[in-house]
């Protein structure tokens, strides 16, 4: 089974300094069919005006992945990181027991676009962890490049959570087909661009929740980028 989410299903928040797109239920969004899929609960869309940001603020028991798309995001944390994080880094906080962070805009004249995802851990009361590893463009072009994993296989940043995440570029005759494991779920994110999905069109914002679905085909791109989860069911 195949579902499609557009774009503009999405909650949204306008908070003048933060433009924000919910896939899932969250902070002022709520919507019963829409509290997460498998473990992953949370991706937000942001987009943060220069000048501005998150101020200090905590978390706990959650993995938090930041994907920055243009822009740079400032962290700063209580583990002692100050980090800049660019496109095509991928950062992971395992909130833990608890951490408090902030995170900045600070160049002047650009907004920050990057996705804020939260996985939920299949351990908690861990002591809070931080990661952050670059993923260039060449890696993506055309396959699905993990970034994200429980084992940290292939160079990824270690989550702990029953959950891989890939990150793909796609272009033209670029395509990819990958088997499924039943009794998993599979979560696409449409970051930008255009892209068949098990022959189902979809665009920037667009998702497709699969499920008992044999494999997943990728193909037809047109400046493409995409992310696949797959999940714990």
């Amino acid at each position: 089974m195949l579902t499609i989410r557009k774009s503009q299903d999405r909650g949204y928040a306008d908070h003048g300094w933060l433009q924000s797109f919910h896939s899932f239920s969250f902070a002022g969004y709520h919507d019963p069919a829409h509290m997460g899929f498998g473990n992953l609960r949370v991706i937000n869309e942001d987009r943060i005006a220069p000048g501005t940001g998150f101020g200090t603020h905590g978390h706990r028991d959650m993995e938090i992945i930041s994907y920055v798309l243009s822009g740079e995001l400032a962290h700063k944390d209580s583990m002692g990181n100050v980090k800049a994080i660019p496109p095509g880094d991928v950062q992971r906080m395992s909130a833990g027991t608890g951490v408090m962070h902030s995170e900045f805009n600070h160049a002047e004249g650009q907004t920050t676009h990057f996705l804020q995802i939260w996985i939920e851990p299949n351990v908690r009361g861990i002591a809070p962890g931080y990661e952050q590893k670059t993923f260039a463009d060449a890696e993506k072009r055309g396959v699905l490049r993990l970034v994200a994993s429980p084992d940290g296989a292939s160079g990824s940043v270690k989550i702990h959570a029953d959950a891989r995440l890939y990150s793909g570029l796609f272009q033209g005759a670029d395509a990819v087909s990958v088997p499924l494991q039943p009794g998993r779920k599979t979560y696409v994110h449409m970051v930008r661009g255009a892209l068949a999905v098990n022959g189902q069109a979809l665009s920037g914002g667009d998702a497709a929740l699969i499920e008992d679905e044999a494999a997943l085909s990728l193909a037809d791109g047109n400046d493409a980028e995409v992310l696949v989860f797959d999940l714990a069911g």
